[in-house]
Formats: C-alpha cells, sequence, structure tokens
C-alpha cells in the first residue's frame, strides 16, 4: 500500500466514524467585532492571558530579551527572568523548589522519564493525561494501570511489587469528567509503600488557588511531586515542575525534554510571573469559576466538577460536534471531546466557566446552552 492510499483510508475511517479535526483559526479577541463570540472552549481559566499587567510584562520581556531564550537552559539559556518566576512559583505553591519547561507536556515526559526506568514501576491512574502517557512509554518501566480513583487498586498494586521504586500518577483534578483525585489516600498509601507521588496540577493550580496539593496540606512533602503548566491559570505557555530540589537538580541534569529543548521564552516567562501575582492578589476570580460552573451544572442536571471545565454527555460524535456548530452559529464558542481523547469513550461538550468573560455574556452563553443541549438531560 502507498503511503497516498494509507492516508486516504485513514482520513476516510476519521470521517465515517465522525472524528476528523480540523484547524480553526480565529482573529484576536475584540468584542466590537461582528465575528466576536463567547469563548468558553479555552483554558484561560481566570481570564489572566488578556490582563493588562500580564500582557504589559510580556511586551517588556520580549523588548528587554528577546523573542526567544537563545539556547538550551544549560547553555545560555537559562535567565534570570526564570529564577524569578520559578521563586514565585514554589513560594505560592508552597514547594522547596521549582523548575520551568517550555510546556507542561515537557514537564511530564521529564518527571517520568528521568525519574523511571525498566527497573522501576508506575502505577496509573486509568485517566491520567496524554502528555503522562506518553512518558511512561519513554520511560519503559513496568507499568500497571489501575481504576480511575481507586485507592485500593493503588495499595494493591503497591503491595505486589514491594521494594521497587514506584511513581504513583495522578491529576488533582482531571480534565475530562472534572472530578478531584483522593491526594490525601493516596499520599498516605504512598507513604506506607515509600512510593513517589507525582500529581499533575494543570487544573487544579489557579481555579484552587495555589492548587489541591497545597490546600490538602501536602505541599513540601518529600514524596509528593507537583507539575504543572503555566497556560490555563496564567494564561501564558510553558510548565513547571515542583517539590525537592533534589529531585528537580537530578530532572537538570537527566531529563533529555529539559536538557536538549531551548528555554522557555522570556515573554512567557515574564507573562505567567506577572499572572501568577495577580491569581495571588485576586481569589474572586476563582469564586466566579465556582458559582458559574455549580449554576450551568445544576441548570443542565449534570454533576459540577471540581475544576473549571464543565463535561456535558452527548448521544455520539456527530452529536457533539452538531451541538458545538449550533453554538457557535450562536456566538458560543465551546470545546467537543470525542474519541479517542475521553477514556471512556463518551463525547461530551467542554464548557469553561472561566472568570476571563463579563457577568452578560456569560449569562448569553448559559442560555444557549441550556437550550441547545438542556433537553436532552
Amino acid at each position: 500500500m502507498s503511503w497516498q492510499t494509507w492516508l486516504e483510508a485513514a482520513a476516510t475511517a476519521r470521517e465515517e466514524a465522525g472524528l476528523t479535526r480540523q484547524l480553526r483559526p480565529r482573529g484576536p479577541h475584540d468584542a466590537t467585532s461582528k465575528a466576536h463570540s463567547i469563548d468558553l472552549a479555552g483554558n484561560d481559566y481566570l481570564g489572566l492571558s488578556g490582563h493588562l499587567d500580564v500582557r504589559r510584562a510580556a511586551a517588556e520581556a520580549a523588548m528587554l530579551w528577546g523573542g526567544g531564550a537563545g539556547a538550551s537552559r544549560l547553555v545560555t539559556g537559562t535567565l534570570t527572568l526564570h529564577g524569578e518566576l520559578e521563586a514565585e512559583l514554589a513560594d505560592w505553591l508552597g514547594q522547596p523548589g521549582a523548575l520551568t519547561f517550555s510546556s507542561g507536556y515537557h514537564a511530564n515526559l521529564s518527571v517520568v522519564s528521568a525519574l523511571a526506568d525498566k527497573s522501576a514501576h508506575v502505577v496509573s491512574d486509568a485517566h491520567i493525561h496524554a502528555s503522562l502517557i506518553d512518558a511512561v512509554r519513554l520511560s519503559r518501566s513496568q507499568l500497571t494501570v489501575v481504576p480511575h480513583n481507586n485507592v485500593a487498586a493503588v495499595q494493591a498494586a503497591l503491595a505486589a511489587r514491594p521494594g521497587v521504586r514506584t511513581l504513583v500518577l495522578a491529576e488533582s483534578v482531571y480534565s475530562v469528567l472534572g472530578d478531584e483525585a483522593p491526594l490525601i489516600e493516596l499520599a498516605e498509601v504512598c507513604a506506607a509503600y515509600g512510593a513517589l507521588l507525582v500529581v499533575d496540577e494543570a487544573h487544579g493550580v489557579g481555579v484552587h488557588g495555589p492548587g489541591l496539593v497545597a490546600r490538602h496540606g501536602l505541599a513540601g512533602r518529600p514524596d509528593v511531586l507537583v507539575t504543572a503548566t503555566l497556560s490555563k491559570s496564567l494564561g501564558s505557555q510553558g510548565g513547571a515542575v515542583l517539590g525537592p530540589r533534589a529531585v528537580l537538580d537530578h530532572l537538570v541534569n537527566t531529563a533529555r525534554p529539559f536538557i536538549f529543548d531551548t528555554g522557555l521564552a522570556p515573554a512567557s516567562a515574564a507573562a505567567a510571573l506577572a499572572a501568577a501575582r495577580v491569581a495571588r492578589s485576586r481569589p474572586e476570580l476563582a469564586d466566579t469559576i465556582r458559582a458559574r460552573v455549580t449554576g450551568l451544572a445544576k441548570t443542565l442536571g449534570v454533576p459540577a466538577p471540581a475544576g473549571a471545565v464543565l463535561s456535558v454527555p452527548v448521544p455520539s460524535p456527530e452529536a457533539a460536534v452538531a451541538a458545538q456548530a449550533e453554538l457557535l452559529a450562536e456566538g458560543v464558542r465551546v470545546g467537543c471531546f470525542r474519541p479517542p481523547s475521553v477514556p471512556d469513550g463518551v463525547s461530551r461538550l467542554r464548557v469553561t466557566a472561566g472568570a476571563g468573560v463579563t457577568d452578560e455574556e456569560w449569562e448569553r452563553a448559559a442560555k444557549a446552552i441550556d437550550a441547545i443541549v438542556g433537553g436532552d438531560r
């Protein structure tokens, strides 16, 4: 079979399954534009990507430092700006230290691939993010996938391989179902068996202040490691790992996605730094998210998530795409989860109840969502 034939067959299969995805460029946000739509599809949970302080910080950093870091972190790509951001993040999340990366994806790849190898054991929640799944594959470690949020299954997996260096992977808030991990119980089990708990706080930081690891009193423990993104609540680009200095030093010296990647761009680092300071000073932004997501969940008759994203199940991939298009025609932009991006195979609309839209916009969008998909609940 030629490459062209293979590609055409794959495209046809996607189309028939209702799984074809397309890139849809959008212009800059402009509420006065006729093409303006209310964005409830993105990850800018606190609405800080457009905050004046954040935009100004990014612009000033670009003018001062240039468009990029200019090299990998271990050559000349570590800027004093990176140090400021890492200190701010560590202080906010209550951690001994932080290390920034060019993306949250790279942060997760680095942690698992640098800490686990063929002799190690990884216990993974069935719903972890694709970046952690890919990280486990790269590590070539022994893998046990446990049912979602099942602490007893984690304990059984640890008990089955005593004395083996083990990582337990979880997210503080899961991106599809929006539910919260039992972090306290997981930490207790990990401590009992000498395992390291790795918590992806991509959807927790900002939405829950310093994140759920800190909220539950687990920050700073030597057996709990946090990964985070700068591209959601902090409205920028990049990722971070936070935890013991010994772990961070190990990543600097062994994590290939860190060593062989150019350092985080100055504009992104400065934007994330400014956003973190705004988020710390304005806890009411997180309160707005909570009020909006719980209110819409009640209206639609679905469980309220622990994070900012409300998942609304729909009957099929085709129905999800159709509802998404109908909402866009009404001026409301929502996301769409379809297989294989969903761990349970159920297609969903993805509604971000962020703090970045006005009350009037939120009310109009909520009414449109209820009108179009509420009747199916």
